[in-house]
């Protein structure tokens, strides 16, 4: 049996305000870990192009190290690149633009016989990550794939946000840029995040979300499913695809107002969801 524990990361990255991310910004940048705090902060040189767009608030980038050891799959190469997406804005969570943020579950195996550890199976880089010590250096590329824009057309609009676990990731830097950072254009509308995780333990950013709650309470919404700690209506395991039908006739007339939707995280959750959605729409005679 497979456990994780979640590290939060912190990486220094200098950046001009008013700048967005060529995609070659990252590419062969070593960066070095130099707070001793276990929210760790790292340095990097960084030159940014000028911005055409006012909301940039995510990407990707990898972690390109080689860690101790050879990719078991390709003798001879080393480990695979990891993806992670930035969970801040580029201002970053110091609000001075030298900031960006990474949430990483470090990966753990047990033997289910024997109850130990099994090092040799443990997720290589984020304990890679996890391990790593002040003054450490660690050479990533990236952005990868697509930026993550919000919309500029319409700040009033209604964004409907479903992740688990770490992919909550770049759903944290919408909602920064949303209800924390001070910016010229005022967002107005609607922001509401559905979350799966295990456990209460495994929440993420939970006391800055509970925070929207109090602060924007007509511009929040906040859902979490704890899997292990709730049931569905059917007597089962919560997940967030069960927190979806629970509020699918409100979900379903903000698609049709002109809601926009994203999902980020495992692979995994996505049939779960379809399904889920899919179900709901024929019931609700749609297709």
């Amino acid at each position: 049996m497979a456990h994780s524990a979640i590290s939060q990361m912190s990486v220094a990255v200098p950046l001009q305000t008013d700048s967005s991310f060529r995609r070659s910004t990252f590419k062969a940048t070593n960066l070095t870990f130099s707070d001793k705090s276990c929210i760790s902060m790292q340095s990097i040189d960084l030159k940014a192009a000028r911005s055409r767009c006012q909301y940039i608030v995510c990407m990707s980038v990898q972690q390109a190290s080689k860690a101790k050891g050879e990719n078991p799959k390709k003798p001879g190469s080393p480990h695979n690149i990891h993806l992670y997406s930035i969970a801040s804005t580029r201002y970053g969570d110091s609000f001075d633009g030298k900031t960006a943020s990474l949430c990483v579950r470090r990966a753990v195996y047990y033997d289910p016989e024997t109850g130990k550890e099994d090092p040799s199976k443990n997720g290589v880089c984020s304990n890679f990550l996890c391990n790593l010590l002040p003054g450490d250096k660690v050479k990533i590329t990236g952005p990868s794939g697509k930026m993550m824009l919000l919309p500029e057309d319409n700040l009033n609009a209604t964004h409907i946000m479903i992740g688990t676990g770490t992919g909550l990731a770049p759903f944290r830097g919408y909602l920064r840029r949303m209800f924390m950072e001070s910016v010229p254009i005022k967002f107005n509308g609607l922001a509401w995040l559905f979350l799966g995780v295990a456990n209460t333990d495994s929440l993420l950013y939970d006391d800055e979300f509970t925070k929207y709650l109090s602060d924007y309470p007509g511009n929040f919404r906040y859902d979490r499913a704890l899997s292990r700690e709730q049931k569905n209506n059917k007597g089962g395991k919560m997940y967030v695809q069960d927190k979806i039908e629970e509020y699918s006739d409100e979900i379903f007339k903000l698609l049709d107002e002109g809601a926009h939707i994203y999902f980020c995280g495992l692979k995994g959750m996505m049939p779960g969801i379809q399904d889920t959605l899919k179900r709901v729409a024929e019931e609700r005679g749609e297709s």
